[in-house]
């Protein structure tokens, strides 16, 4: 995109986000819901297909680009970017690389202009980042194939219009092997979707169950190669990771205001408790891991754009990054005290939310496995 064109992106999705959000969000966590108007504006702007190819009705951002724009949807609620941060991400991104050119036609327009929302169906019971304990299967009948199983813990899969499933085709095959992806529609016989789950923090982003039974799709349902799924999941999530970094260092931006602000206004004794200085140490160390996250995503992501690191350095900034604005929130709280407990106050809101960026996409676990084992796999030790 254009410089000055995606700056223009950038500075209207800022005005939306700090403008229209962020005096909503109260609303959002005491209804546990996006409002309409929201909804209607992101569509407006072309937030719902930001990510997705122009030909379709995208923006075609880089990755560049879209952690500029994650550094402001993270400023806000986290349910406003989860509304159509799957139809960018894991689940349009996987149609947008992967799809035929049918499957493209037939549902990218849709997901890019905010018409349907799509939902990203991999987790299981037994199989969150290891694939080994995937139970979903995927059998051929005829020219069909039937898909039973049940999925947990899927982002907007209450108000899903289309399902992005993996399960496994091969039942001979073990670990990420023998997994193939489908695309099911919502309203597919046999598709039932549980009640939204009741979560510590991010309200408004609704997660929920699955669950899929005798679920009948045909064969152009499949995506790319059958048994070949697992490798799409791994790349799409490789993307998600630093878009997550790039919220992450929006929310340590947000707390990082909050606490200034706070701490410049409120007294004790008659003077500004931004006086005393370990408060000040407080904030100081807010700030300085801020830049830091905020320099190493915008690395990593030019560095994805380019091809150099599309794995390691994406685990890398979303294991840095959610670790970082854990730590921001913890500290916006000490700095506000008695006040930051209370749920009238933003950095309480935001202590919650963000304790799912550690777990999400990948847990930080997972993403120091993925780094170390890179790294030595890179200096040539063997797998197994």
């Amino acid at each position: 995109m254009d410089a000055d064109v995606f700056a223009q992106v950038r500075t209207a999705v800022r005005e939306l986000v700090r403008e229209r959000v962020v005096p909503l969000e109260e609303r959002i966590e005491e209804t546990d819901a996006v409002p309409d108007e929201l909804r209607a504006a992101a569509a407006e702007m072309g937030l719902f297909g930001y990510a997705l190819p122009e030909e379709f009705g995208g923006l075609g951002v880089t990755m560049a680009e879209d952690v500029q724009l994650a550094f402001e949807f993270g400023y806000t609620s986290p349910a406003f970017r989860s509304l159509f941060g799957t139809n960018n991400g894991i689940a349009g991104q996987v149609i947008a690389r992967f799809g035929s050119d049918e499957q493209k036609k037939a549902w990218l327009p849709g997901l890019a202009e905010g018409e349907l929302i799509g939902s990203f169906a991999l987790t299981e019971a037994e199989a969150g980042s290891d694939p080994a304990g995937l139970r979903t299967s995927a059998r051929r009948d005829g020219e069909d194939w039937v898909i039973n199983g049940a999925k947990r813990y899927i982002t907007n899969a209450p108000i899903a219009d289309l399902f992005v499933v993996f399960a496994r085709s091969e039942p001979e095959q073990t670990g990420g092997r023998g997994i193939s992806t489908f695309l099911v529609p919502a309203s597919t016989p046999g598709v039932t979707v549980g009640p939204h789950d009741r979560k510590t923090g991010q309200s408004g982003a609704w997660t929920a169950e699955v669950f899929l039974d005798d679920v009948r799709v045909p064969a152009d349902a499949l995506v790319g190669e059958q048994g070949r799924g697992y490798s799409k999941a791994l790349t799409v999530l490789s993307r998600g990771r630093l878009h997550v970094a790039a919220l992450c260092v929006g929310m340590a931006q947000r707390v990082l205001d909050e606490s200034v602000a706070y701490a410049a206004t409120a007294k004790q004794g008659g003077a500004p408790i931004g006086r005393f200085q370990l408060v000040q140490a407080l904030i100081a160390d807010m700030h300085t891991e801020l830049l830091a996250g905020r320099a190493m995503v915008t690395d990593v992501a030019a560095r994805y754009d380019s091809g150099e690191d599309t794995s390691v350095g994406p685990s890398a900034a979303k294991l840095f990054c959610s670790e970082m604005v854990g730590r921001a929130t913890d500290r916006a709280v000490q700095v506000h005290g008695g006040l930051g407990y209370l749920r009238t106050t933003p950095v309480e809101r935001f202590y919650r939310d963000a304790r799912l960026y550690r777990l999400y996409e990948g847990t930080s676990e997972v993403q120091r496995v993925i780094v170390g084992s890179g790294l030595l796999r890179a200096a040539g030790m063997a797998r197994g």
